[in-house]
């Protein structure tokens, strides 16, 4: 039996980051999913990314990326595995300014993430998740963006695992050592 689900784009309270779930065909053998097709993009009234770099990470369960806003467009999905993803708008000009989207990533699932906008996401199931990255701009040291704590806990992140701040296989030096929300707005406690 074949079950075809088809492309959805869903808005978020963050302005410009879309949910988004591929079209798949299902059947006996397993699942063809659509990646990228510029027309279901085009029809959502979605811009095309230009995409210049595509990465694949393998991020152990429990352990947390992010939340890195570089001055690039992403699309990111799962390709193996689940994921808690989290989203932060950090963008000086934006609407939603400081907004926070999470939601639980598995394959079938997108998320695009504008400029500034942070992205981060906790590895969730019981083997390592596999997290696919398309830019808009090659990644550089030192190129210009935002970058946030994710354990930071005025963003209300719900992260579903345990974070033991002492272990590096579980969040990064850099990651915990990134400033909070408030003073990346320049807003004092």
């Amino acid at each position: 039996m074949v079950e075809i689900i088809d492309f959805d784009v869903q808005q978020t309270p963050i302005d410009g980051l879309a949910l988004i779930r591929m079209k798949q065909v299902r059947e006996e053998r397993g699942t063809v999913r659509e990646f990228f097709r510029a027309s279901a993009f085009e029809a959502a009234g979605i811009p095309l990314p230009a995409f210049q770099q595509v990465n694949v990470t393998e991020t152990n369960p429990g352990a947390i990326r992010g939340m890195h806003g570089e001055s690039m467009v992403k699309l990111i999905a799962i390709a193996h595995g689940t994921a808690w993803g989290a989203w932060v708008d950090a963008r000086p000009e934006s609407p939603t300014r400081g907004a926070v989207f999470q939601t639980a990533l598995e394959p079938g699932t997108q998320i695009l993430v504008p400029e500034g906008v942070c992205n981060g996401f906790q590895s969730t199931g019981d083997s390592p998740t596999q997290y696919v990255y398309c830019f808009t701009s090659e990644w550089v040291p030192g190129m210009t963006g935002v970058a946030l704590t994710p354990l930071d806990p005025a963003l209300g992140i719900a992260w579903p695992l345990p974070v033991d701040t002492e272990d590096r296989s579980s969040v990064s030096a850099k990651d915990l050592a990134a400033p909070t929300l408030a003073e990346v707005l320049g807003e004092h406690a």
